[in-house]
């Protein structure tokens, strides 16, 4: 079967990123044929040489369209724009598949999939990164209210032409089904992790990491991702900041880059609590979480963002780290279900820091929830069960046209 594949973004495991479809990919061309429609963004930014840039046996057609998290709307509309262009004219060249996976972010993706799937009579599927165009109007990059109108009728009519959707969290499946959608075209996958790299991140290793970076003696709370609007990064350095005279034996590790990383390295010049870590290759964050006593996973007080499905929720609890979560929807109910986290308000910096300090103040149960998270990763969030479900799903599309 020949499955195209049409992604704005690709990364591999020596990229700063999630890599997630790297290892779908990975796990579906061994038995299918892929073709992956993409841009070269992130070949630039590998920080290793590991891994090869594209697993064995997929075709990649790549197109040379800029995109960086610093970028203006104009400047990313025009990016988005430009991708899904060079897409649709690839998708009508390439040798005819049997199925179309359209992979949004951004939504403009799944439009070019969905166009060639229409006109060369194919059945396609609907991965659902993000809910858009929910997230940007909520953020405030799509003031219009014409053009709010136009894509959500946009996303509307994907949805209908979709063979099957695959929301990458409950809540956003919750979401698809509010607008009409039957339960019989929904799967939820995961966002997942990569278990066989959790696995590499040793005791041994930790602490090995934790001399280099002068951490002995220090309990660490990690924050790793992206530096962005969405992410609430001030109420974070705030906590960190009320913190700091409570207990000094705690540091705040920044891992990442983005928007507000101007706003961190103010914070670390002035507060010895707070430091920041550059961006680090997939295959070393693990490592990172085994380290630390505590991730936090934070956004802003948006219901949209509560939909989220983020990748470091995954990584940290597959190494046995427990997460505080901002928002309040599905991972606020999962880390309460499986006590393997902790809660707290967006955007009210003494709530977090009150919590980070009554959390680490009870190693027993740190312990356990360390224990439950694990038990839950390997249990749930598997990305080899993933790529299984998700083969699985288009194949069964592709047997139906």
């Amino acid at each position: 079967m020949h499955i195209a594949v049409f992604s704005q973004y690709h990364t591999n495991p020596d990229c700063p990123a999630t890599s997630r479809h790297y290892s779908l990919l990975k796990y579906i061309a061994k038995t299918h044929r892929v073709t992956l429609i993409t841009t070269r963004t992130w070949e630039a930014q590998r920080l290793t040489q590991h891994y090869p840039w594209l697993p064995e046996g997929v075709e990649m057609r790549a197109a040379e369209v800029a995109y960086e998290n610093r970028m203006g709307v104009a400047r990313r509309i025009l990016s988005f724009g430009q991708y899904a262009a060079y897409a649709l004219r690839e998708g009508l060249r390439m040798d005819k598949p049997d199925v179309i996976w359209g992979i949004s972010t951004p939504l403009t993706a799944a439009w070019a999939a969905a166009q060639v799937a229409r006109l060369r009579h194919v059945p396609w599927v609907f991965e659902v990164q993000d809910l858009w165009p929910s997230f940007p109007i909520a953020m405030g990059a799509v003031p219009s209210r014409f053009a709010q109108q136009r894509l959500f009728a946009l996303e509307k009519s994907l949805y209908k032409s979709a063979a099957h959707i695959l929301p990458l969290s409950p809540d956003m499946t919750a979401y698809v089904r509010g607008l009409g959608l039957p339960e019989s075209k929904l799967t939820t996958v995961w966002n997942g992790t990569d278990l066989d790299l959790a696995d590499q991140a040793t005791p041994e290793m930790a602490e090995a990491l934790r001399k280099e970076h002068n951490l002995v003696g220090h309990r660490v709370v990690l924050y790793a991702g992206t530096f962005g609007r969405a992410n609430d990064i001030p109420t974070l350095i705030a906590a960190a900041e009320l913190l700091a005279s409570r207990m000094p034996d705690v540091v705040w590790l920044f891992m990442g880059h983005g928007y507000d990383e101007p706003r961190l390295q103010e914070a670390a010049a002035r507060c010895s609590a707070i430091r920041l870590v550059p961006p680090q290759p997939r295959h070393a964050v693990f490592t990172w979480f085994k380290l630390a006593n505590l991730s936090v996973v934070s956004f802003l007080g948006l219901p949209v963002l509560d939909t989220n499905s983020p990748a470091k929720f995954y990584d940290s609890l597959a190494v046995g780290t427990p997460v505080i979560v901002t928002n309040q929807g599905w991972t606020k109910a999962l880390l309460e279900k499986h006590r393997c986290g902790w809660y707290s308000p967006a955007s009210d910096a003494a709530a977090l820091a009150a919590r980070v300090e009554e959390v680490l103040q009870q190693p027993e149960q740190l312990q356990a929830a360390s224990k439950a998270g694990k038990q839950v990763a390997y249990e749930q969030f598997d990305r080899q069960q993933i790529a299984a479900t998700l083969q699985r799903i288009l194949e069964q599309a592709a047997s139906k046209l």
